[in-house]
């Protein structure tokens, strides 16, 4: 046999995409929507075979998407190509559940705050700390990733965390960071750093509203624990 099993290789009424056009997406089995994505099977396996494999072996749909690129790679029947088009689905899922497809948010609790980043921060392997920017009516302007690691005071400097905001015009900023092992009980070197940074707002007039940490679903206010 030449060439990999594609969907066209299929019957017509058992092809996804001709399904999709005819009953609407609603009525597709996520195997059959990441069939459409990937298009093409192995040498051995057609497309909806290949698709309902992956999602079982991987946790259903939520699994796949929290997969690295080279945690795809070694799925059998998925090369770089596939791998890199899942990440793009994912990556666009995340953005579309964090940032409301571009629409304009407004913060008025410590909740819309985590709400907007949890999705993403919550399946990092390594601490991210964002910085949510705002304007003088607590809308978001921008939300900026500035520093990737274990948090301490010789790699979170001032300047990385307020350039942006001077940039951008910001009246306010939230910083927000991961703990990996999902527990977000704030650490000696978060209050520290939070300390060090409330200070330097002061001095900057942009204010640090607080700074939220994000665990396993969970979130820690440093503001409503009266911390900041």
């Amino acid at each position: 046999m030449n060439g990999n099993l594609k969907i066209t290789d299929l019957p017509e009424n058992e092809r996804p995409r001709e399904r999709l056009l005819r009953y609407g997406s609603e009525v597709l089995s996520n195997s059959e929507l990441l069939a459409i994505i990937l298009r093409t099977g192995t040498l051995n396996e057609n497309i909806i075979n290949l698709s309902s494999r992956i999602l079982k072996e991987n946790g259903g749909l939520n699994g796949v998407l929290s997969l690295s690129l080279e945690e795809l790679k070694n799925i059998k029947g998925i090369g770089k190509a596939k791998a890199v088009q899942i990440l793009a689905i994912s990556e666009l899922f995340k953005r579309f559940k964090a940032y409301k497809s571009g629409d304009s948010i407004r913060i008025t609790s410590p909740k819309d705050a985590a709400n907007i980043v949890m999705e993403e921060m919550k399946s990092f392997n390594k601490e991210h700390l964002y910085v949510i920017m705002l304007n003088t009516k607590n809308s978001v302007i921008k939300i900026s990733d500035v520093s990737v690691g274990s948090l301490n005071s010789s790699i979170v400097h001032p300047r990385e965390v307020y350039v942006e905001p001077i940039l951008k015009h910001a009246a306010s900023i939230i910083l927000c960071h991961n703990h990996p092992s999902g527990d977000p009980k704030p650490s000696g070197e978060d209050l520290n750093i939070t300390k060090r940074l409330y200070e330097c707002s002061k001095f900057i007039g942009i204010e640090l509203l607080d700074h939220i940490i994000i665990g396993d679903g969970i979130y820690i206010s440093l503001k409503e624990e009266g911390l900041l």
